[in-house]
């Protein structure tokens, strides 16, 4: 459906717990090196419960590998820096949505080489920093599904 970029995550039940999201919503998982834990930690595996075979991540050693391996695919980048609402956006399956870590965000120079409409918010009261990795990401990807009609799901 959506490919899910963490660039050099630092929190495991976050990445834990987007690797649940990733089953749950048929997205990929996509990490940028280096990572602030190890795969086999166990926070990351409590948080992913039971789901990490239908769940492995691909890892990229740079952000500029992750380019290369999906040049077809347009990429967004979520950012408190951004001024396009990540509802203002049109989705398409196979699109690249790109999360910082935690602590710090996405670097300036991976920000500067992408357009405004492909720097993305999600709007936060004026006085707050940041939200959640693993609560912002499902924020985008739960609006990137809903414009696709939740497919491949067939309600009765």
């Amino acid at each position: 459906m959506f490919n899910i970029v963490l660039y050099q995550p630092e929190i495991p039940p976050n990445t834990g717990n987007i690797m649940r999201l990733c089953v749950n919503t048929k997205c990929s998982l996509h990490l940028i090196e280096p990572l602030g834990f190890n795969l086999a930690d166990k926070h990351l595996k409590r948080a992913n419960l039971d789901y990490t075979m239908a769940t492995l991540p691909k890892i990229y050693s740079s952000f500029q590998d992750f380019e290369i391996s999906y040049a077809s695919s347009t990429i967004y980048l979520c950012s408190t820096k951004a001024n396009t609402l990540y509802t203002d956006v049109h989705f398409q399956p196979g699109d690249s949505l790109v999360f910082g870590p935690e602590t710090r965000g996405l670097p300036t120079e991976i920000l500067q080489r992408y357009s405004h409409q492909q720097k993305i918010l999600i709007p936060m009261q004026p006085d707050s920093r940041s939200l959640n990795l693993s609560n912002a990401v499902a924020v985008v990807v739960y609006e990137a599904w809903r414009q696709q009609a939740f497919a491949p799901l067939t309600f009765t």
